[in-house]
């Protein structure tokens, strides 16, 4: 049974990300995809090459090259704004998508945190329970303390009132 626990745990801590690609939009598909590219050496490269023969070219230093866009190169400029933004854009929607995940993986992992504490509170009531019946046992207040079972919500509450009043403070 016990042996079955942790399997199950496992599975579910495993099995989170794959499915929390496997459910995603077209979208976001495309968008990640997209992120890995842009943050690559090669895509620095490209960006490098294409810019570096730009300004050469219609510099009139690459012979045969139509000058189309001369210094300040305001059609260069355009497509390097455009660029940003369009970057831009999808590196935020991939963050977006991610703080989602991050959120998901937090409160997975509060609820194993919850899980365990009541499983360690179990295991500590055995202890206390064997312990009192053993000859020559002193009470132990931290066990005593440790036994209680903890209250997740008052938590909660107490570090909201925490961050409001940090909040109010700034």
């Amino acid at each position: 049974m016990a042996s079955n626990h942790r399997h199950k745990s496992s599975q579910i801590i495993r099995s989170f990300e794959a499915e929390s690609l496997r459910k995603r939009s077209t979208i976001s598909k495309i968008v990640d995809f997209l992120t890995s590219y842009f943050g690559t050496i090669g895509f620095l490269v490209a960006n490098a090459a294409v810019y570096g023969i730009w300004i050469l070219g219609n510099s009139g230093k690459i012979p045969g090259f139509p000058t189309i866009d001369p210094y300040p190169y305001s059609f260069m400029n355009s497509f390097v704004s455009i660029e940003a933004i369009i970057l831009s854009v999808i590196v935020l929607m991939s963050q977006n998508r991610e703080n989602q995940r991050d959120i998901l993986r937090n409160e997975l992992g509060l609820q194993v945190e919850l899980i365990s504490e009541k499983e360690i509170t179990k295991i500590l009531k055995i202890l206390k329970e064997i312990r009192a019946e053993q000859k020559n046992s002193k009470p132990d207040a931290e066990l005593e303390e440790m036994t209680k079972e903890i209250d997740a919500g008052y938590i909660e509450r107490k570090l909201e009132k925490e961050l409001t009043e940090s909040e109010k403070l700034t």
